[in-house]
């Protein structure tokens, strides 16, 4: 069973030079083949984007542009990560509830994930989630 000791930032690869930076993923940057890519972006402040979990699916979440926060929660504890750098990357395991929110002005979230778009991938109830954890431990 996945718990928020399973979330973690990792380093995407940087090149510096006079004309600025280029960060890549690609081979084993991330422990899973990309097979959706899309990005969140014209935020408000005030919104909250995410609020649910994934029962297979596996995503890295990077901050292009600005900054956002990720409250991550796996039924029993709850952590959040401000994500601000464009070289830096959440990977989120499967079986993670996740809301983004307090997004700055001009922030870029771009999200890849293990799998294209399944609404039954999605558990978008806590309560139902908190089940779910229950059914797998």
């Amino acid at each position: 069973m996945t718990t928020i000791d399973d979330v973690h930032l990792i380093e995407v690869p940087k090149a510096h030079d006079v004309r600025g930076n280029l960060s890549v993923i690609e081979g084993n940057t991330i422990p899973f083949e990309i097979k959706r890519v899309y990005y969140l972006y014209d935020i408000p402040t005030a919104s909250v984007r995410g609020g649910h979990a994934h029962k297979n699916l596996h995503q890295l979440l990077v901050a292009l542009s600005g900054s956002f926060d990720v409250v991550l929660k796996d039924g029993n504890s709850q952590k959040v990560i401000t994500l601000n750098k464009p070289n830096f990357g959440l990977l989120i395991p499967t079986g993670i509830w996740r809301e983004l929110q307090n997004f700055s002005s001009g922030s870029v979230c771009l999200v890849l994930a293990s799998a294209e778009f399944n609404e039954n991938d999605y558990i978008r109830n806590f309560k139902e989630f908190k089940l779910f954890k229950n059914r797998i431990s």
